[in-house]
């Protein structure tokens, strides 16, 4: 696996772990929490060149589907892995830009 990946991945798990202690802590609700990640990831996606597939808007949105589908877990710890396996059996291909 690429070095880059695994960065990646404990990057994830930190902002992860943040977002959970910051929610445990009542200083920013799960619903707070899943309206910015979901604002962010629509500000990320709007207005990107038509040059870009599909498969590059959704490595775009995968950061962002991942730290909400964290959030929903709450607190109930998940594996990076197990996380990633259900995005990308439900990811809503609706927002995908054609």
């Amino acid at each position: 696996m690429n070095t880059a990946n695994l960065q990646l991945e404990g990057l994830y798990a930190a902002v992860a772990a943040l977002m959970s202690t910051l929610r445990d802590k009542g200083v920013i609700s799960s619903e707070e929490i899943d309206r910015c990640l979901r604002e962010a990831e629509d500000t990320m996606t709007s207005g990107k060149p038509r040059d870009l597939s599909p498969a590059n808007i959704e490595a775009i949105r995968f950061p962002f589907r991942y730290l909400r589908a964290a959030n929903n877990a709450g607190g109930c710890p998940r594996s990076f892995s197990t996380i990633a396996a259900e995005i990308g059996m439900t990811k809503d291909v609706s927002r995908s830009i054609s």
